[in-house]
């Protein structure tokens, strides 16, 4: 059965002004695809992240998700499509003075109708499909990294979203728990049917769990390669794009 694009990016340049971060990007992003941006440190990952979701606009080119030019879109439009956005940002940016419970109902009393009982008990079941059944009245302080991140991801599908965005989610977490995330985030993807789109530059996880990808590339500040990452490390022949997805092998 063919792919169905989910979201298109057509000839798109990022700028600050007069400096350009990445020019003539091209590419699709499938539906249940897990999407890894990847590339070196300043290369314009996480800008192409902000622009994706609707942070930042571009310098020329367009964003289709399926059929809606994003950036074309009246107010209105863009404002629903990114309604069915959830974001997992690195740092988990959940409120400190909320507790676990608070911060995944924020969104729930935003956007639905739902009364208060029904919010509740949406609460404990995103929760307990993170692993944190139990853990409502806690204070973001009084649980650790990864249970952290485990809770902004439970925040950011608290709405069933179809695209889940994240930036960099294993930062700061040892092996084991970043182990923990990529298989909750494979879990996540197959349970909600989701489209996943992850910056990151941890191998581990581009290879446990991506299944397409784009390399952005400093000094040409565009694109250089496309496709599965093990893929990509077995066929690309560009040695920036080797020399990336084979960091830390023995010489």
């Amino acid at each position: 059965m063919a792919s169905e694009a989910h979201l298109t990016v057509n000839n798109l340049t990022m700028a600050y002004g007069d400096l350009i971060i990445q020019q003539n990007l091209n590419f699709t992003v499938n539906k249940k695809d897990i999407f890894i941006i990847m590339g070196g440190s300043g290369c314009g990952k996480s800008t192409l992240l902000r622009l994706l979701v609707g942070l930042k606009a571009p310098e020329k080119g367009s964003v289709f998700y399926q059929d809606t030019d994003f950036w074309q879109a009246n107010e209105q439009q863009r404002n629903e499509i990114m309604r069915h956005n959830g974001i997992l940002y690195q740092s988990g940016a959940l409120w400190s003075s909320m507790t676990l419970a608070e911060n995944i109902t924020l969104p729930l009393t935003e956007y639905t109708d739902l009364c208060a009982a029904e919010i509740k008990e949406l609460v404990s079941l995103k929760l307990a499909l993170v692993g944190l059944s139990g853990f409502e009245d806690y204070y973001p302080s009084e649980i650790s990294g990864g249970m952290q991140k485990r809770a902004g991801l439970a925040r950011a599908i608290a709405l069933d979203p179809d695209i889940l965005f994240f930036d960099e989610p294993s930062a700061g977490l040892d092996p084991i728990s970043a182990k923990l995330l990529d298989d909750l985030i494979l879990e996540l993807r197959d349970s909600l049917g989701a489209t996943v789109i992850i910056v990151t530059h941890e191998l581990a996880s581009i290879f446990a769990i991506g299944n397409n990808s784009i390399f952005l590339d400093t000094e040409t500040k565009t694109m250089i390669a496309q496709g599965d990452p093990k893929t990509l490390l077995a066929e690309c022949k560009d040695p920036r794009v080797q020399q990336f997805l084979r960091r830390g092998e023995s010489q």
